[in-house]
C-alpha cells in the first residue's frame, strides 16, 4: 500500500507536517511499516482541499486533528 502526502506549500501551511509525523507513528505502532509506503509529494492540484493524502489511488483530504480516525479506516482496516 502507498500512502502519499502533500508537503507542498499550502499543505505545509495547514499541518503536513504533523500529519506525516503521525502516520509514520501509527505505522510503527501497528507494525505494518513492511506493508506500507510513506511518501510525500509536491501540490497534488487540490489546495483548498488539503492536507491532501492518498491511499494508493484514493484522494482524502486529512488534518492532523483527523489523522488517527484516517488511518484505522483507510490504511489499518486494509493492510
Amino acid at each position: 500500500m502507498k500512502v502519499t502526502v502533500c508537503i507542498g506549500s499550502s499543505c505545509h501551511i495547514k499541518g503536513s507536517r504533523q500529519v506525516v509525523e503521525q502516520l509514520q507513528s501509527l505505522i510503527g505502532e501497528a507494525g505494518i511499516g513492511d506493508r506500507v509506503e510513506l511518501a510525500g509529494t509536491f501540490c497534488m492540484g487540490k489546495c483548498q482541499q488539503g492536507v491532501c493524502v492518498t491511499v494508493n489511488d484514493d484522494f482524502f483530504s486529512v488534518s492532523p486533528d483527523t489523522v488517527k480516525g484516517f488511518f484505522e479506516e483507510n490504511i489499518l482496516s486494509k493492510v
